[in-house]
C-alpha cells in the first residue's frame, strides 16, 4: 500500500560522498522497517542498511559499516542513506523497500543508478 520513490543517485569519483533518499507516498511508512539493497551489473541483489521505528535500531551490511549511515526523517516520510568513502565496488542500483514488523520487505522503489569511477 506504501509507495516508494529513491532518488540522489549520481556519479562520483572514489572516496567521495551521496546521499541517497527513499521518500514515500499513499500512506506513511512510519509503523514500517525500511532498508536499502544494491544490485551490482550480473550480481545478485545484496542487503546494504535497515533502520527499525526505534530509531538506535540498525543494521549494515559489513563492507559499508563506518561508511555508509542510515537514517529517517519521520515528518517527512523519508529514509536516507549517506554514503561515504565511496569504492568502485559500491557502484550499483540501489533499492530502498519496506516492511511492517514481523512481515517481508514487499514494498519497493524503482531503484536509483550510482557509479563510483576511479
Amino acid at each position: 500500500q506504501v509507495h516508494l520513490v529513491e532518488s540522489g543517485g549520481g556519479v562520483v569519483q572514489a572516496g567521495g560522498s551521496l546521499r541517497l533518499s527513499c521518500a514515500a507516498s499513499g500512506r506513511t511508512f512510519s509503523s514500517y522497517a525500511v532498508a536499502w539493497f544494491r544490485q551490482a551489473p550480473g550480481k545478485e541483489r545484496e542487503f546494504v542498511a535497515s533502520i527499525y521505528r526505534n530509531v538506535g535500531e540498525t543494521a549494515y551490511l559489513g563492507s559499508v559499516k563506518g561508511r555508509f549511515t542510515i537514517s529517517r526523517d519521520s515528518a517527512a516520510d523519508t529514509v536516507y542513506l549517506q554514503m561515504n568513502s565511496l569504492k568502485v565496488e559500491d557502484t550499483a542500483v540501489y533499492y530502498c523497500a519496506a516492511r511492517t514488523p514481523g512481515g517481508n520487505y514487499a514494498n519497493w522503489g524503482q531503484g536509483t543508478q550510482v557509479t563510483v569511477s576511479s
